[in-house]
């Protein structure tokens, strides 16, 4: 992976429409000096995305400060589920910072058990579930992983030790959540570390055509693990590099064999909660509870901000002072996640992804359609779609091709972070979950027109 967009500045048409500008070259010439002075200062992984320079952003768009606008679909990666810049949200930061109030360690401060209830009611059983507040994904993921094998160790010994996740996942990118991600590329800096972190297939119907869940024990089975040895699964609740979703029946049986054997269920949510699907977790269109629930960006449409929620007997493994981090639950995230929450309840937006979504989806196969061969696979739910571009007339990733698409719309006044996927093939959707109608169908356009141009059509 590693997308590589041109830093040379290009002529491009010219775009002006209600909801996007394009007035100057791009990459533009006088943000280049930025880039040049990152190059000079900043460590190179952070570079990798369409070279735009943020000054401002607003509901779904977003604005540099050269007159240029952009449609987002990107949530900042899925981060602005209840919109960019909300009033609400900048004045609960600003009341706070008023009072001086920054940071607290873990001393208590009132906003934050008002967001843990409001967490613990969105839970599968309020009355048995707990919440623990952090400040990033992978730390829920790893926390979810500590839990599972803790939970394990003290009710059933040694032997219950695997941590069974699935190829080509993604669960954050320190050791235990890369141990526990499913892209062997992401992990050759550990050197004979997680022997008990082991991957099997994932059912996402393209890549792996098989979705039975006689695949999961057979997997486990040549790995040479019994079911008695697994502390716990974790699974994205959809994988990110697709969107790839669980087929129901998969899941559902999942589950249940992990309830008979005494598993840990772990669904992580970082990318998929808070209303992204069109409903407010994507567990929930599997008609399943997880025992842990691992939480993040959309938490807070902003700052930075995680949690995990989970069975109350599992959550209580650890005592006081034992489990915690140093801006587990600080002030400013916390009021951030209380008034996005709010907004996402008030104004629907769960709903408005559902409907949404189902634009978005009917359109992606639209466009699909018109170049099958190479447009190969369209997944998503709600507001969170992808489409796997591969070499023509096979499921080769395509990961050129891909970046050349995305580039286009970026062209066009559509902003998507980089391809995701094995190697960057996936053109991936995700605006805020305040995307109009109007928006979203002439976005849409946006992008045919940019397959249409690439593609030869």
């Amino acid at each position: 992976m590693g997308a590589k967009y041109s830093l040379i500045p290009v002529d491009v048409p010219a775009v002006s429409t209600k909801y996007r500008t394009i007035k100057t070259k791009l990459p533009v010439p006088e943000s280049l000096k930025i880039f040049e002075s990152l190059a000079e200062s900043e460590a190179g992984s952070m570079m990798g995305q369409a070279p735009i320079v943020w000054d401002k952003a607003e509901g779904f768009q977003v604005y540099d400060k050269w007159g240029n606008k952009w449609i987002d679909w990107s949530s900042a990666v899925l981060v602005t589920n209840a919109g960019h810049g909300r009033q609400e949200i900048s004045d609960a930061l600003k009341a706070i910072i008023d009072k001086g109030l920054l940071t607290t360690y873990v001393f208590v401060h009132e906003k934050r058990a008002e967001l843990t209830k409001m967490l613990q009611k969105l839970s599968p059983d309020p009355s048995n579930y707990l919440v623990f507040l952090l400040s990033s994904g992978a730390e829920a993921t790893e926390t979810c992983i500590k839990l599972a094998k803790t939970y394990a160790l003290e009710k059933h010994g040694p032997k219950k030790k695997y941590l069974v996740s699935f190829n080509n996942s993604f669960h954050g990118r320190t050791m235990g959540a890369q141990l526990a991600g499913g892209f062997p590329s992401l992990k050759t800096w550990i050197v004979d570390e997680g022997k008990t972190f082991v991957q099997v297939p994932f059912p996402d119907g393209f890549k792996n055509e098989n979705t039975s869940f006689d695949l999961f024990l057979s997997s486990i089975k040549a790995l040479g693990i019994t079911p008695d040895e697994i502390a716990g699964v974790m699974t994205e609740s959809y994988q990110g590099g697709g969107p790839d979703f669980l087929p129901v029946e998969y899941a559902q049986k999942l589950v249940a064999f992990c309830r008979e054997h005494d598993i840990v269920t772990i669904f992580d949510e970082v990318q998929s909660g808070f209303g992204r699907t069109g409903k407010m977790f994507c567990y929930e269109h599997y008609n399943i509870k997880p025992d842990l629930i691992a939480c993040g960006k959309g938490i807070s449409s902003s700052l930075p901000l995680s949690a995990v929620i989970g069975r109350k007997d599992i959550m209580s493994l650890y005592g006081p002072g034992s489990m915690t981090s140093t801006h587990s639950g600080s002030v400013l995230p916390v009021a951030a996640a209380i008034e996005s929450l709010k907004i996402i309840e008030k104004e629907n937006l769960v709903e408005n992804s559902r409907k949404m979504g189902e634009i978005l989806f009917s359109e992606l196969t639209r466009i699909s359609k018109k170049h099958p061969d190479i447009l190969a696979c369209v997944h998503g739910k709600g507001l969170v779609g992808g489409i796997q571009v591969v070499k023509k007339g096979t499921k080769v990733p395509d990961a050129e091709t891909a970046l050349k698409i995305n580039e286009k719309c970026f062209h066009k006044g559509l902003l998507m972070f980089a391809p995701v996927g094995l190697v960057g093939e996936c053109i991936k959707i995700a605006p805020p979950l305040v995307i109009t109608e109007e928006a979203l169908r002439e976005s849409t356009k946006v992008l045919e027109e940019a397959c249409d141009k690439v593609l030869g059509k």
